[in-house]
C-alpha cells in the first residue's frame, strides 16, 4: 500500500522536517568519540523527566525492555515475587504481556471498554486476588487509561501501577502527564511512534530513585558502578546516537501532537456514515492519537474498499495476547469485548503524512462505503 494517494505512513516522509537537525545530531555524535552513554543519554534523559514531570528518566534499547526492567527492578526491591499477578488489560500488543510473563509473573487479564478500547477500570476490582501485585494499564492507541476508580482500586489494595506509556507520550489526565500518572512507566520509540526513533529505543520514568536506579543498573549488566554487579542484569542501554536523535524529536511534540488532535478531530466532524463506530473523543482531547482506530462489522471488505480508493491503513491489533499461539494456555480466558474489538478494528492514516484536506477526503471516501 506503498503507492496510495493517501499512504497510512512514510517514515521518510515523517522525519523530512527534522532531516538537517537529525544529521547535526549524528554527527554530534560521531565527534564526539562516546558511542555508549554520555552526554547525549544524560541531556535526553533530562529532557524526557522534565517533560513528563518525573524526577527520573532512563533511557533503554525498546519499550518492551523498558517494561520488562521495571517489573525486574520491583522484584529486586521485593515489592513484586515471582508467580504474583499482574492486572493487564486483554485489548494490547503482545509486549505488555510478554513483559510479564517473561519476568515470571501471572498475567490476569480484564476485558477492554468498547468506548476507549482501553481496559475496563469498572472490571478491575473483581481482577483483584490476594497474589496481585500490580495493574499494568495500556494507553493504547494515544489514549489515557487510568482515572479514578482505577487509582482508588490500587490504593485500597496495595497495588503498583505501571504505566505502558509507548503510544501516548504527550497525553495527560487532568493536566498530569502520562508517564507520571502511576508509579512507573515504559516508553517505546519505535520509528513509527509519536516521538519515534531512527531504529528501536525506550526509557522508564518514575519518581521513585530507588527504582530508577534499579532499572539503570539491570540495563548495564546489574551493575551499580564498573565491575562491579549488584543483579544479574542485561545489556539495555540506550545508543547515544539515538538518544540525540530522540533529543530532536521530543523537541517537536507539542507540534506533532497538535496536528494529529486536528486530524482526528476533522474525522470525528466529518465521518458519518452508520456502518462505522468512530472512537470516543473528548473534550478537551486529552489523547495523542497514535491512531484514530475505527470500527466496522465487515473488515475485509471496508479494507479492501478503502484501498481500491486508494487509502492507507492498518490493523491494531488483529489478534489480542491471550489468542497468540504462544499464550495457547489463556486461551480460555473470556474477553469478549476484546474479541469483538480485534475483528473490526481499522486504523486510519492520522500522521504527519497527512494533511487536514486528506483527513477531509478520506472522510468522504468512507461515507460513501456501502456494505451491499
Amino acid at each position: 500500500m506503498n503507492n496510495l494517494r493517501y499512504p497510512f505512513l512514510d517514515l521518510g516522509h515523517v522525519n523530512a522536517s527534522y532531516n538537517s537537525a537529525l544529521k547535526e545530531a549524528a554527527c554530534r555524535v560521531i565527534d564526539s568519540g562516546r558511542y555508549v552513554g554520555g552526554a547525549e543519554n544524560e541531556a535526553f534523559e533530562r529532557e524526557l523527566a522534565a517533560s513528563v514531570g518525573t524526577d527520573y528518566a532512563v533511557g533503554l534499547s525498546n519499550g518492551l525492555d523498558a517494561l520488562r526492567l521495571i517489573l525486574r527492578g520491583y522484584m529486586e526491591l521485593g515489592r513484586i515475587s515471582p508467580g504474583d499477578e499482574v492486572i493487564v488489560p486483554g485489548n494490547t500488543y503482545v509486549a505488555t504481556v510478554l513483559a510479564i510473563t517473561d519476568t515470571g509473573l501471572n498475567p490476569v487479564f480484564v476485558d477492554a471498554d468498547p468506548r476507549t478500547l482501553n481496559i475496563d477500570t469498572s472490571l478491575i476490582e473483581a481482577a483483584v486476588t490476594p497474589r496481585t501485585r500490580a495493574i499494568m494499564t495500556v494507553h493504547l492507541y494515544g489514549r489515557p487509561a487510568y482515572d479514578n476508580v482505577m487509582k482508588e482500586v490500587a490504593q485500597r489494595h496495595g497495588l503498583l501501577i505501571v504505566e505502558d506509556n509507548a503510544q501516548a507520550i504527550g497525553a495527560d489526565v487532568d493536566g498530569v502527564m502520562t508517564g507520571a500518572l502511576g508509579d512507573a512507566a515504559a516508553f517505546s520509540f519505535y520509528p513509527t511512534k509519536n516521538v519515534g526513533a531512527l531504529g528501536d529505543a525506550g526509557a522508564v520514568t518514575t519518581s521513585d530513585k530507588e527504582l530508577a536506579d534499579a532499572v539503570r543498573a539491570l540495563g548495564n549488566y546489574g551493575s551499580d558502578r564498573r565491575y562491579h554487579n549488584i543483579y544479574e542484569g542485561y545489556n539495555c542501554r540506550l545508543d547515544p546516537i539515538q538518544a540525540a536523535f530522540l533529543r530532536v524529536k521530543l523537541a517537536g511534540l507539542a507540534q506533532e501532537t497538535e496536528r494529529r488532535r486536528r486530524l482526528a478531530r476533522i474525522y470525528d466532524d466529518a465521518i458519518t456514515n452508520p456502518l462505522v463506530v468512530k472512537p470516543l473523543v473528548d473534550s478537551p482531547d486529552h489523547s495523542v492519537w497514535h491512531q484514530y482506530v475505527i470500527r466496522t462489522a465487515d473488515r475485509d471488505k471496508f479494507c479492501d474498499y478503502l484501498t481500491a480508493n486508494g487509502v492507507g491503513w492498518d490493523v491494531h491489533y488483529a489478534t489480542p495476547p491471550h489468542m497468540q499461539p504462544c499464550y495457547s494456555r489463556y486461551r480460555s480466558v473470556v474477553l469478549p469485548v476484546t474479541d469483538r474489538i480485534a475483528a473490526e478494528i481499522v486504523s486510519l492514516p492520522v500522521s504527519s503524512c497527512s494533511s487536514e484536506r486528506d483527513a477531509g477526503e478520506i472522510a468522504s471516501i468512507i461515507n460513501a462505503y456501502r456494505h451491499d
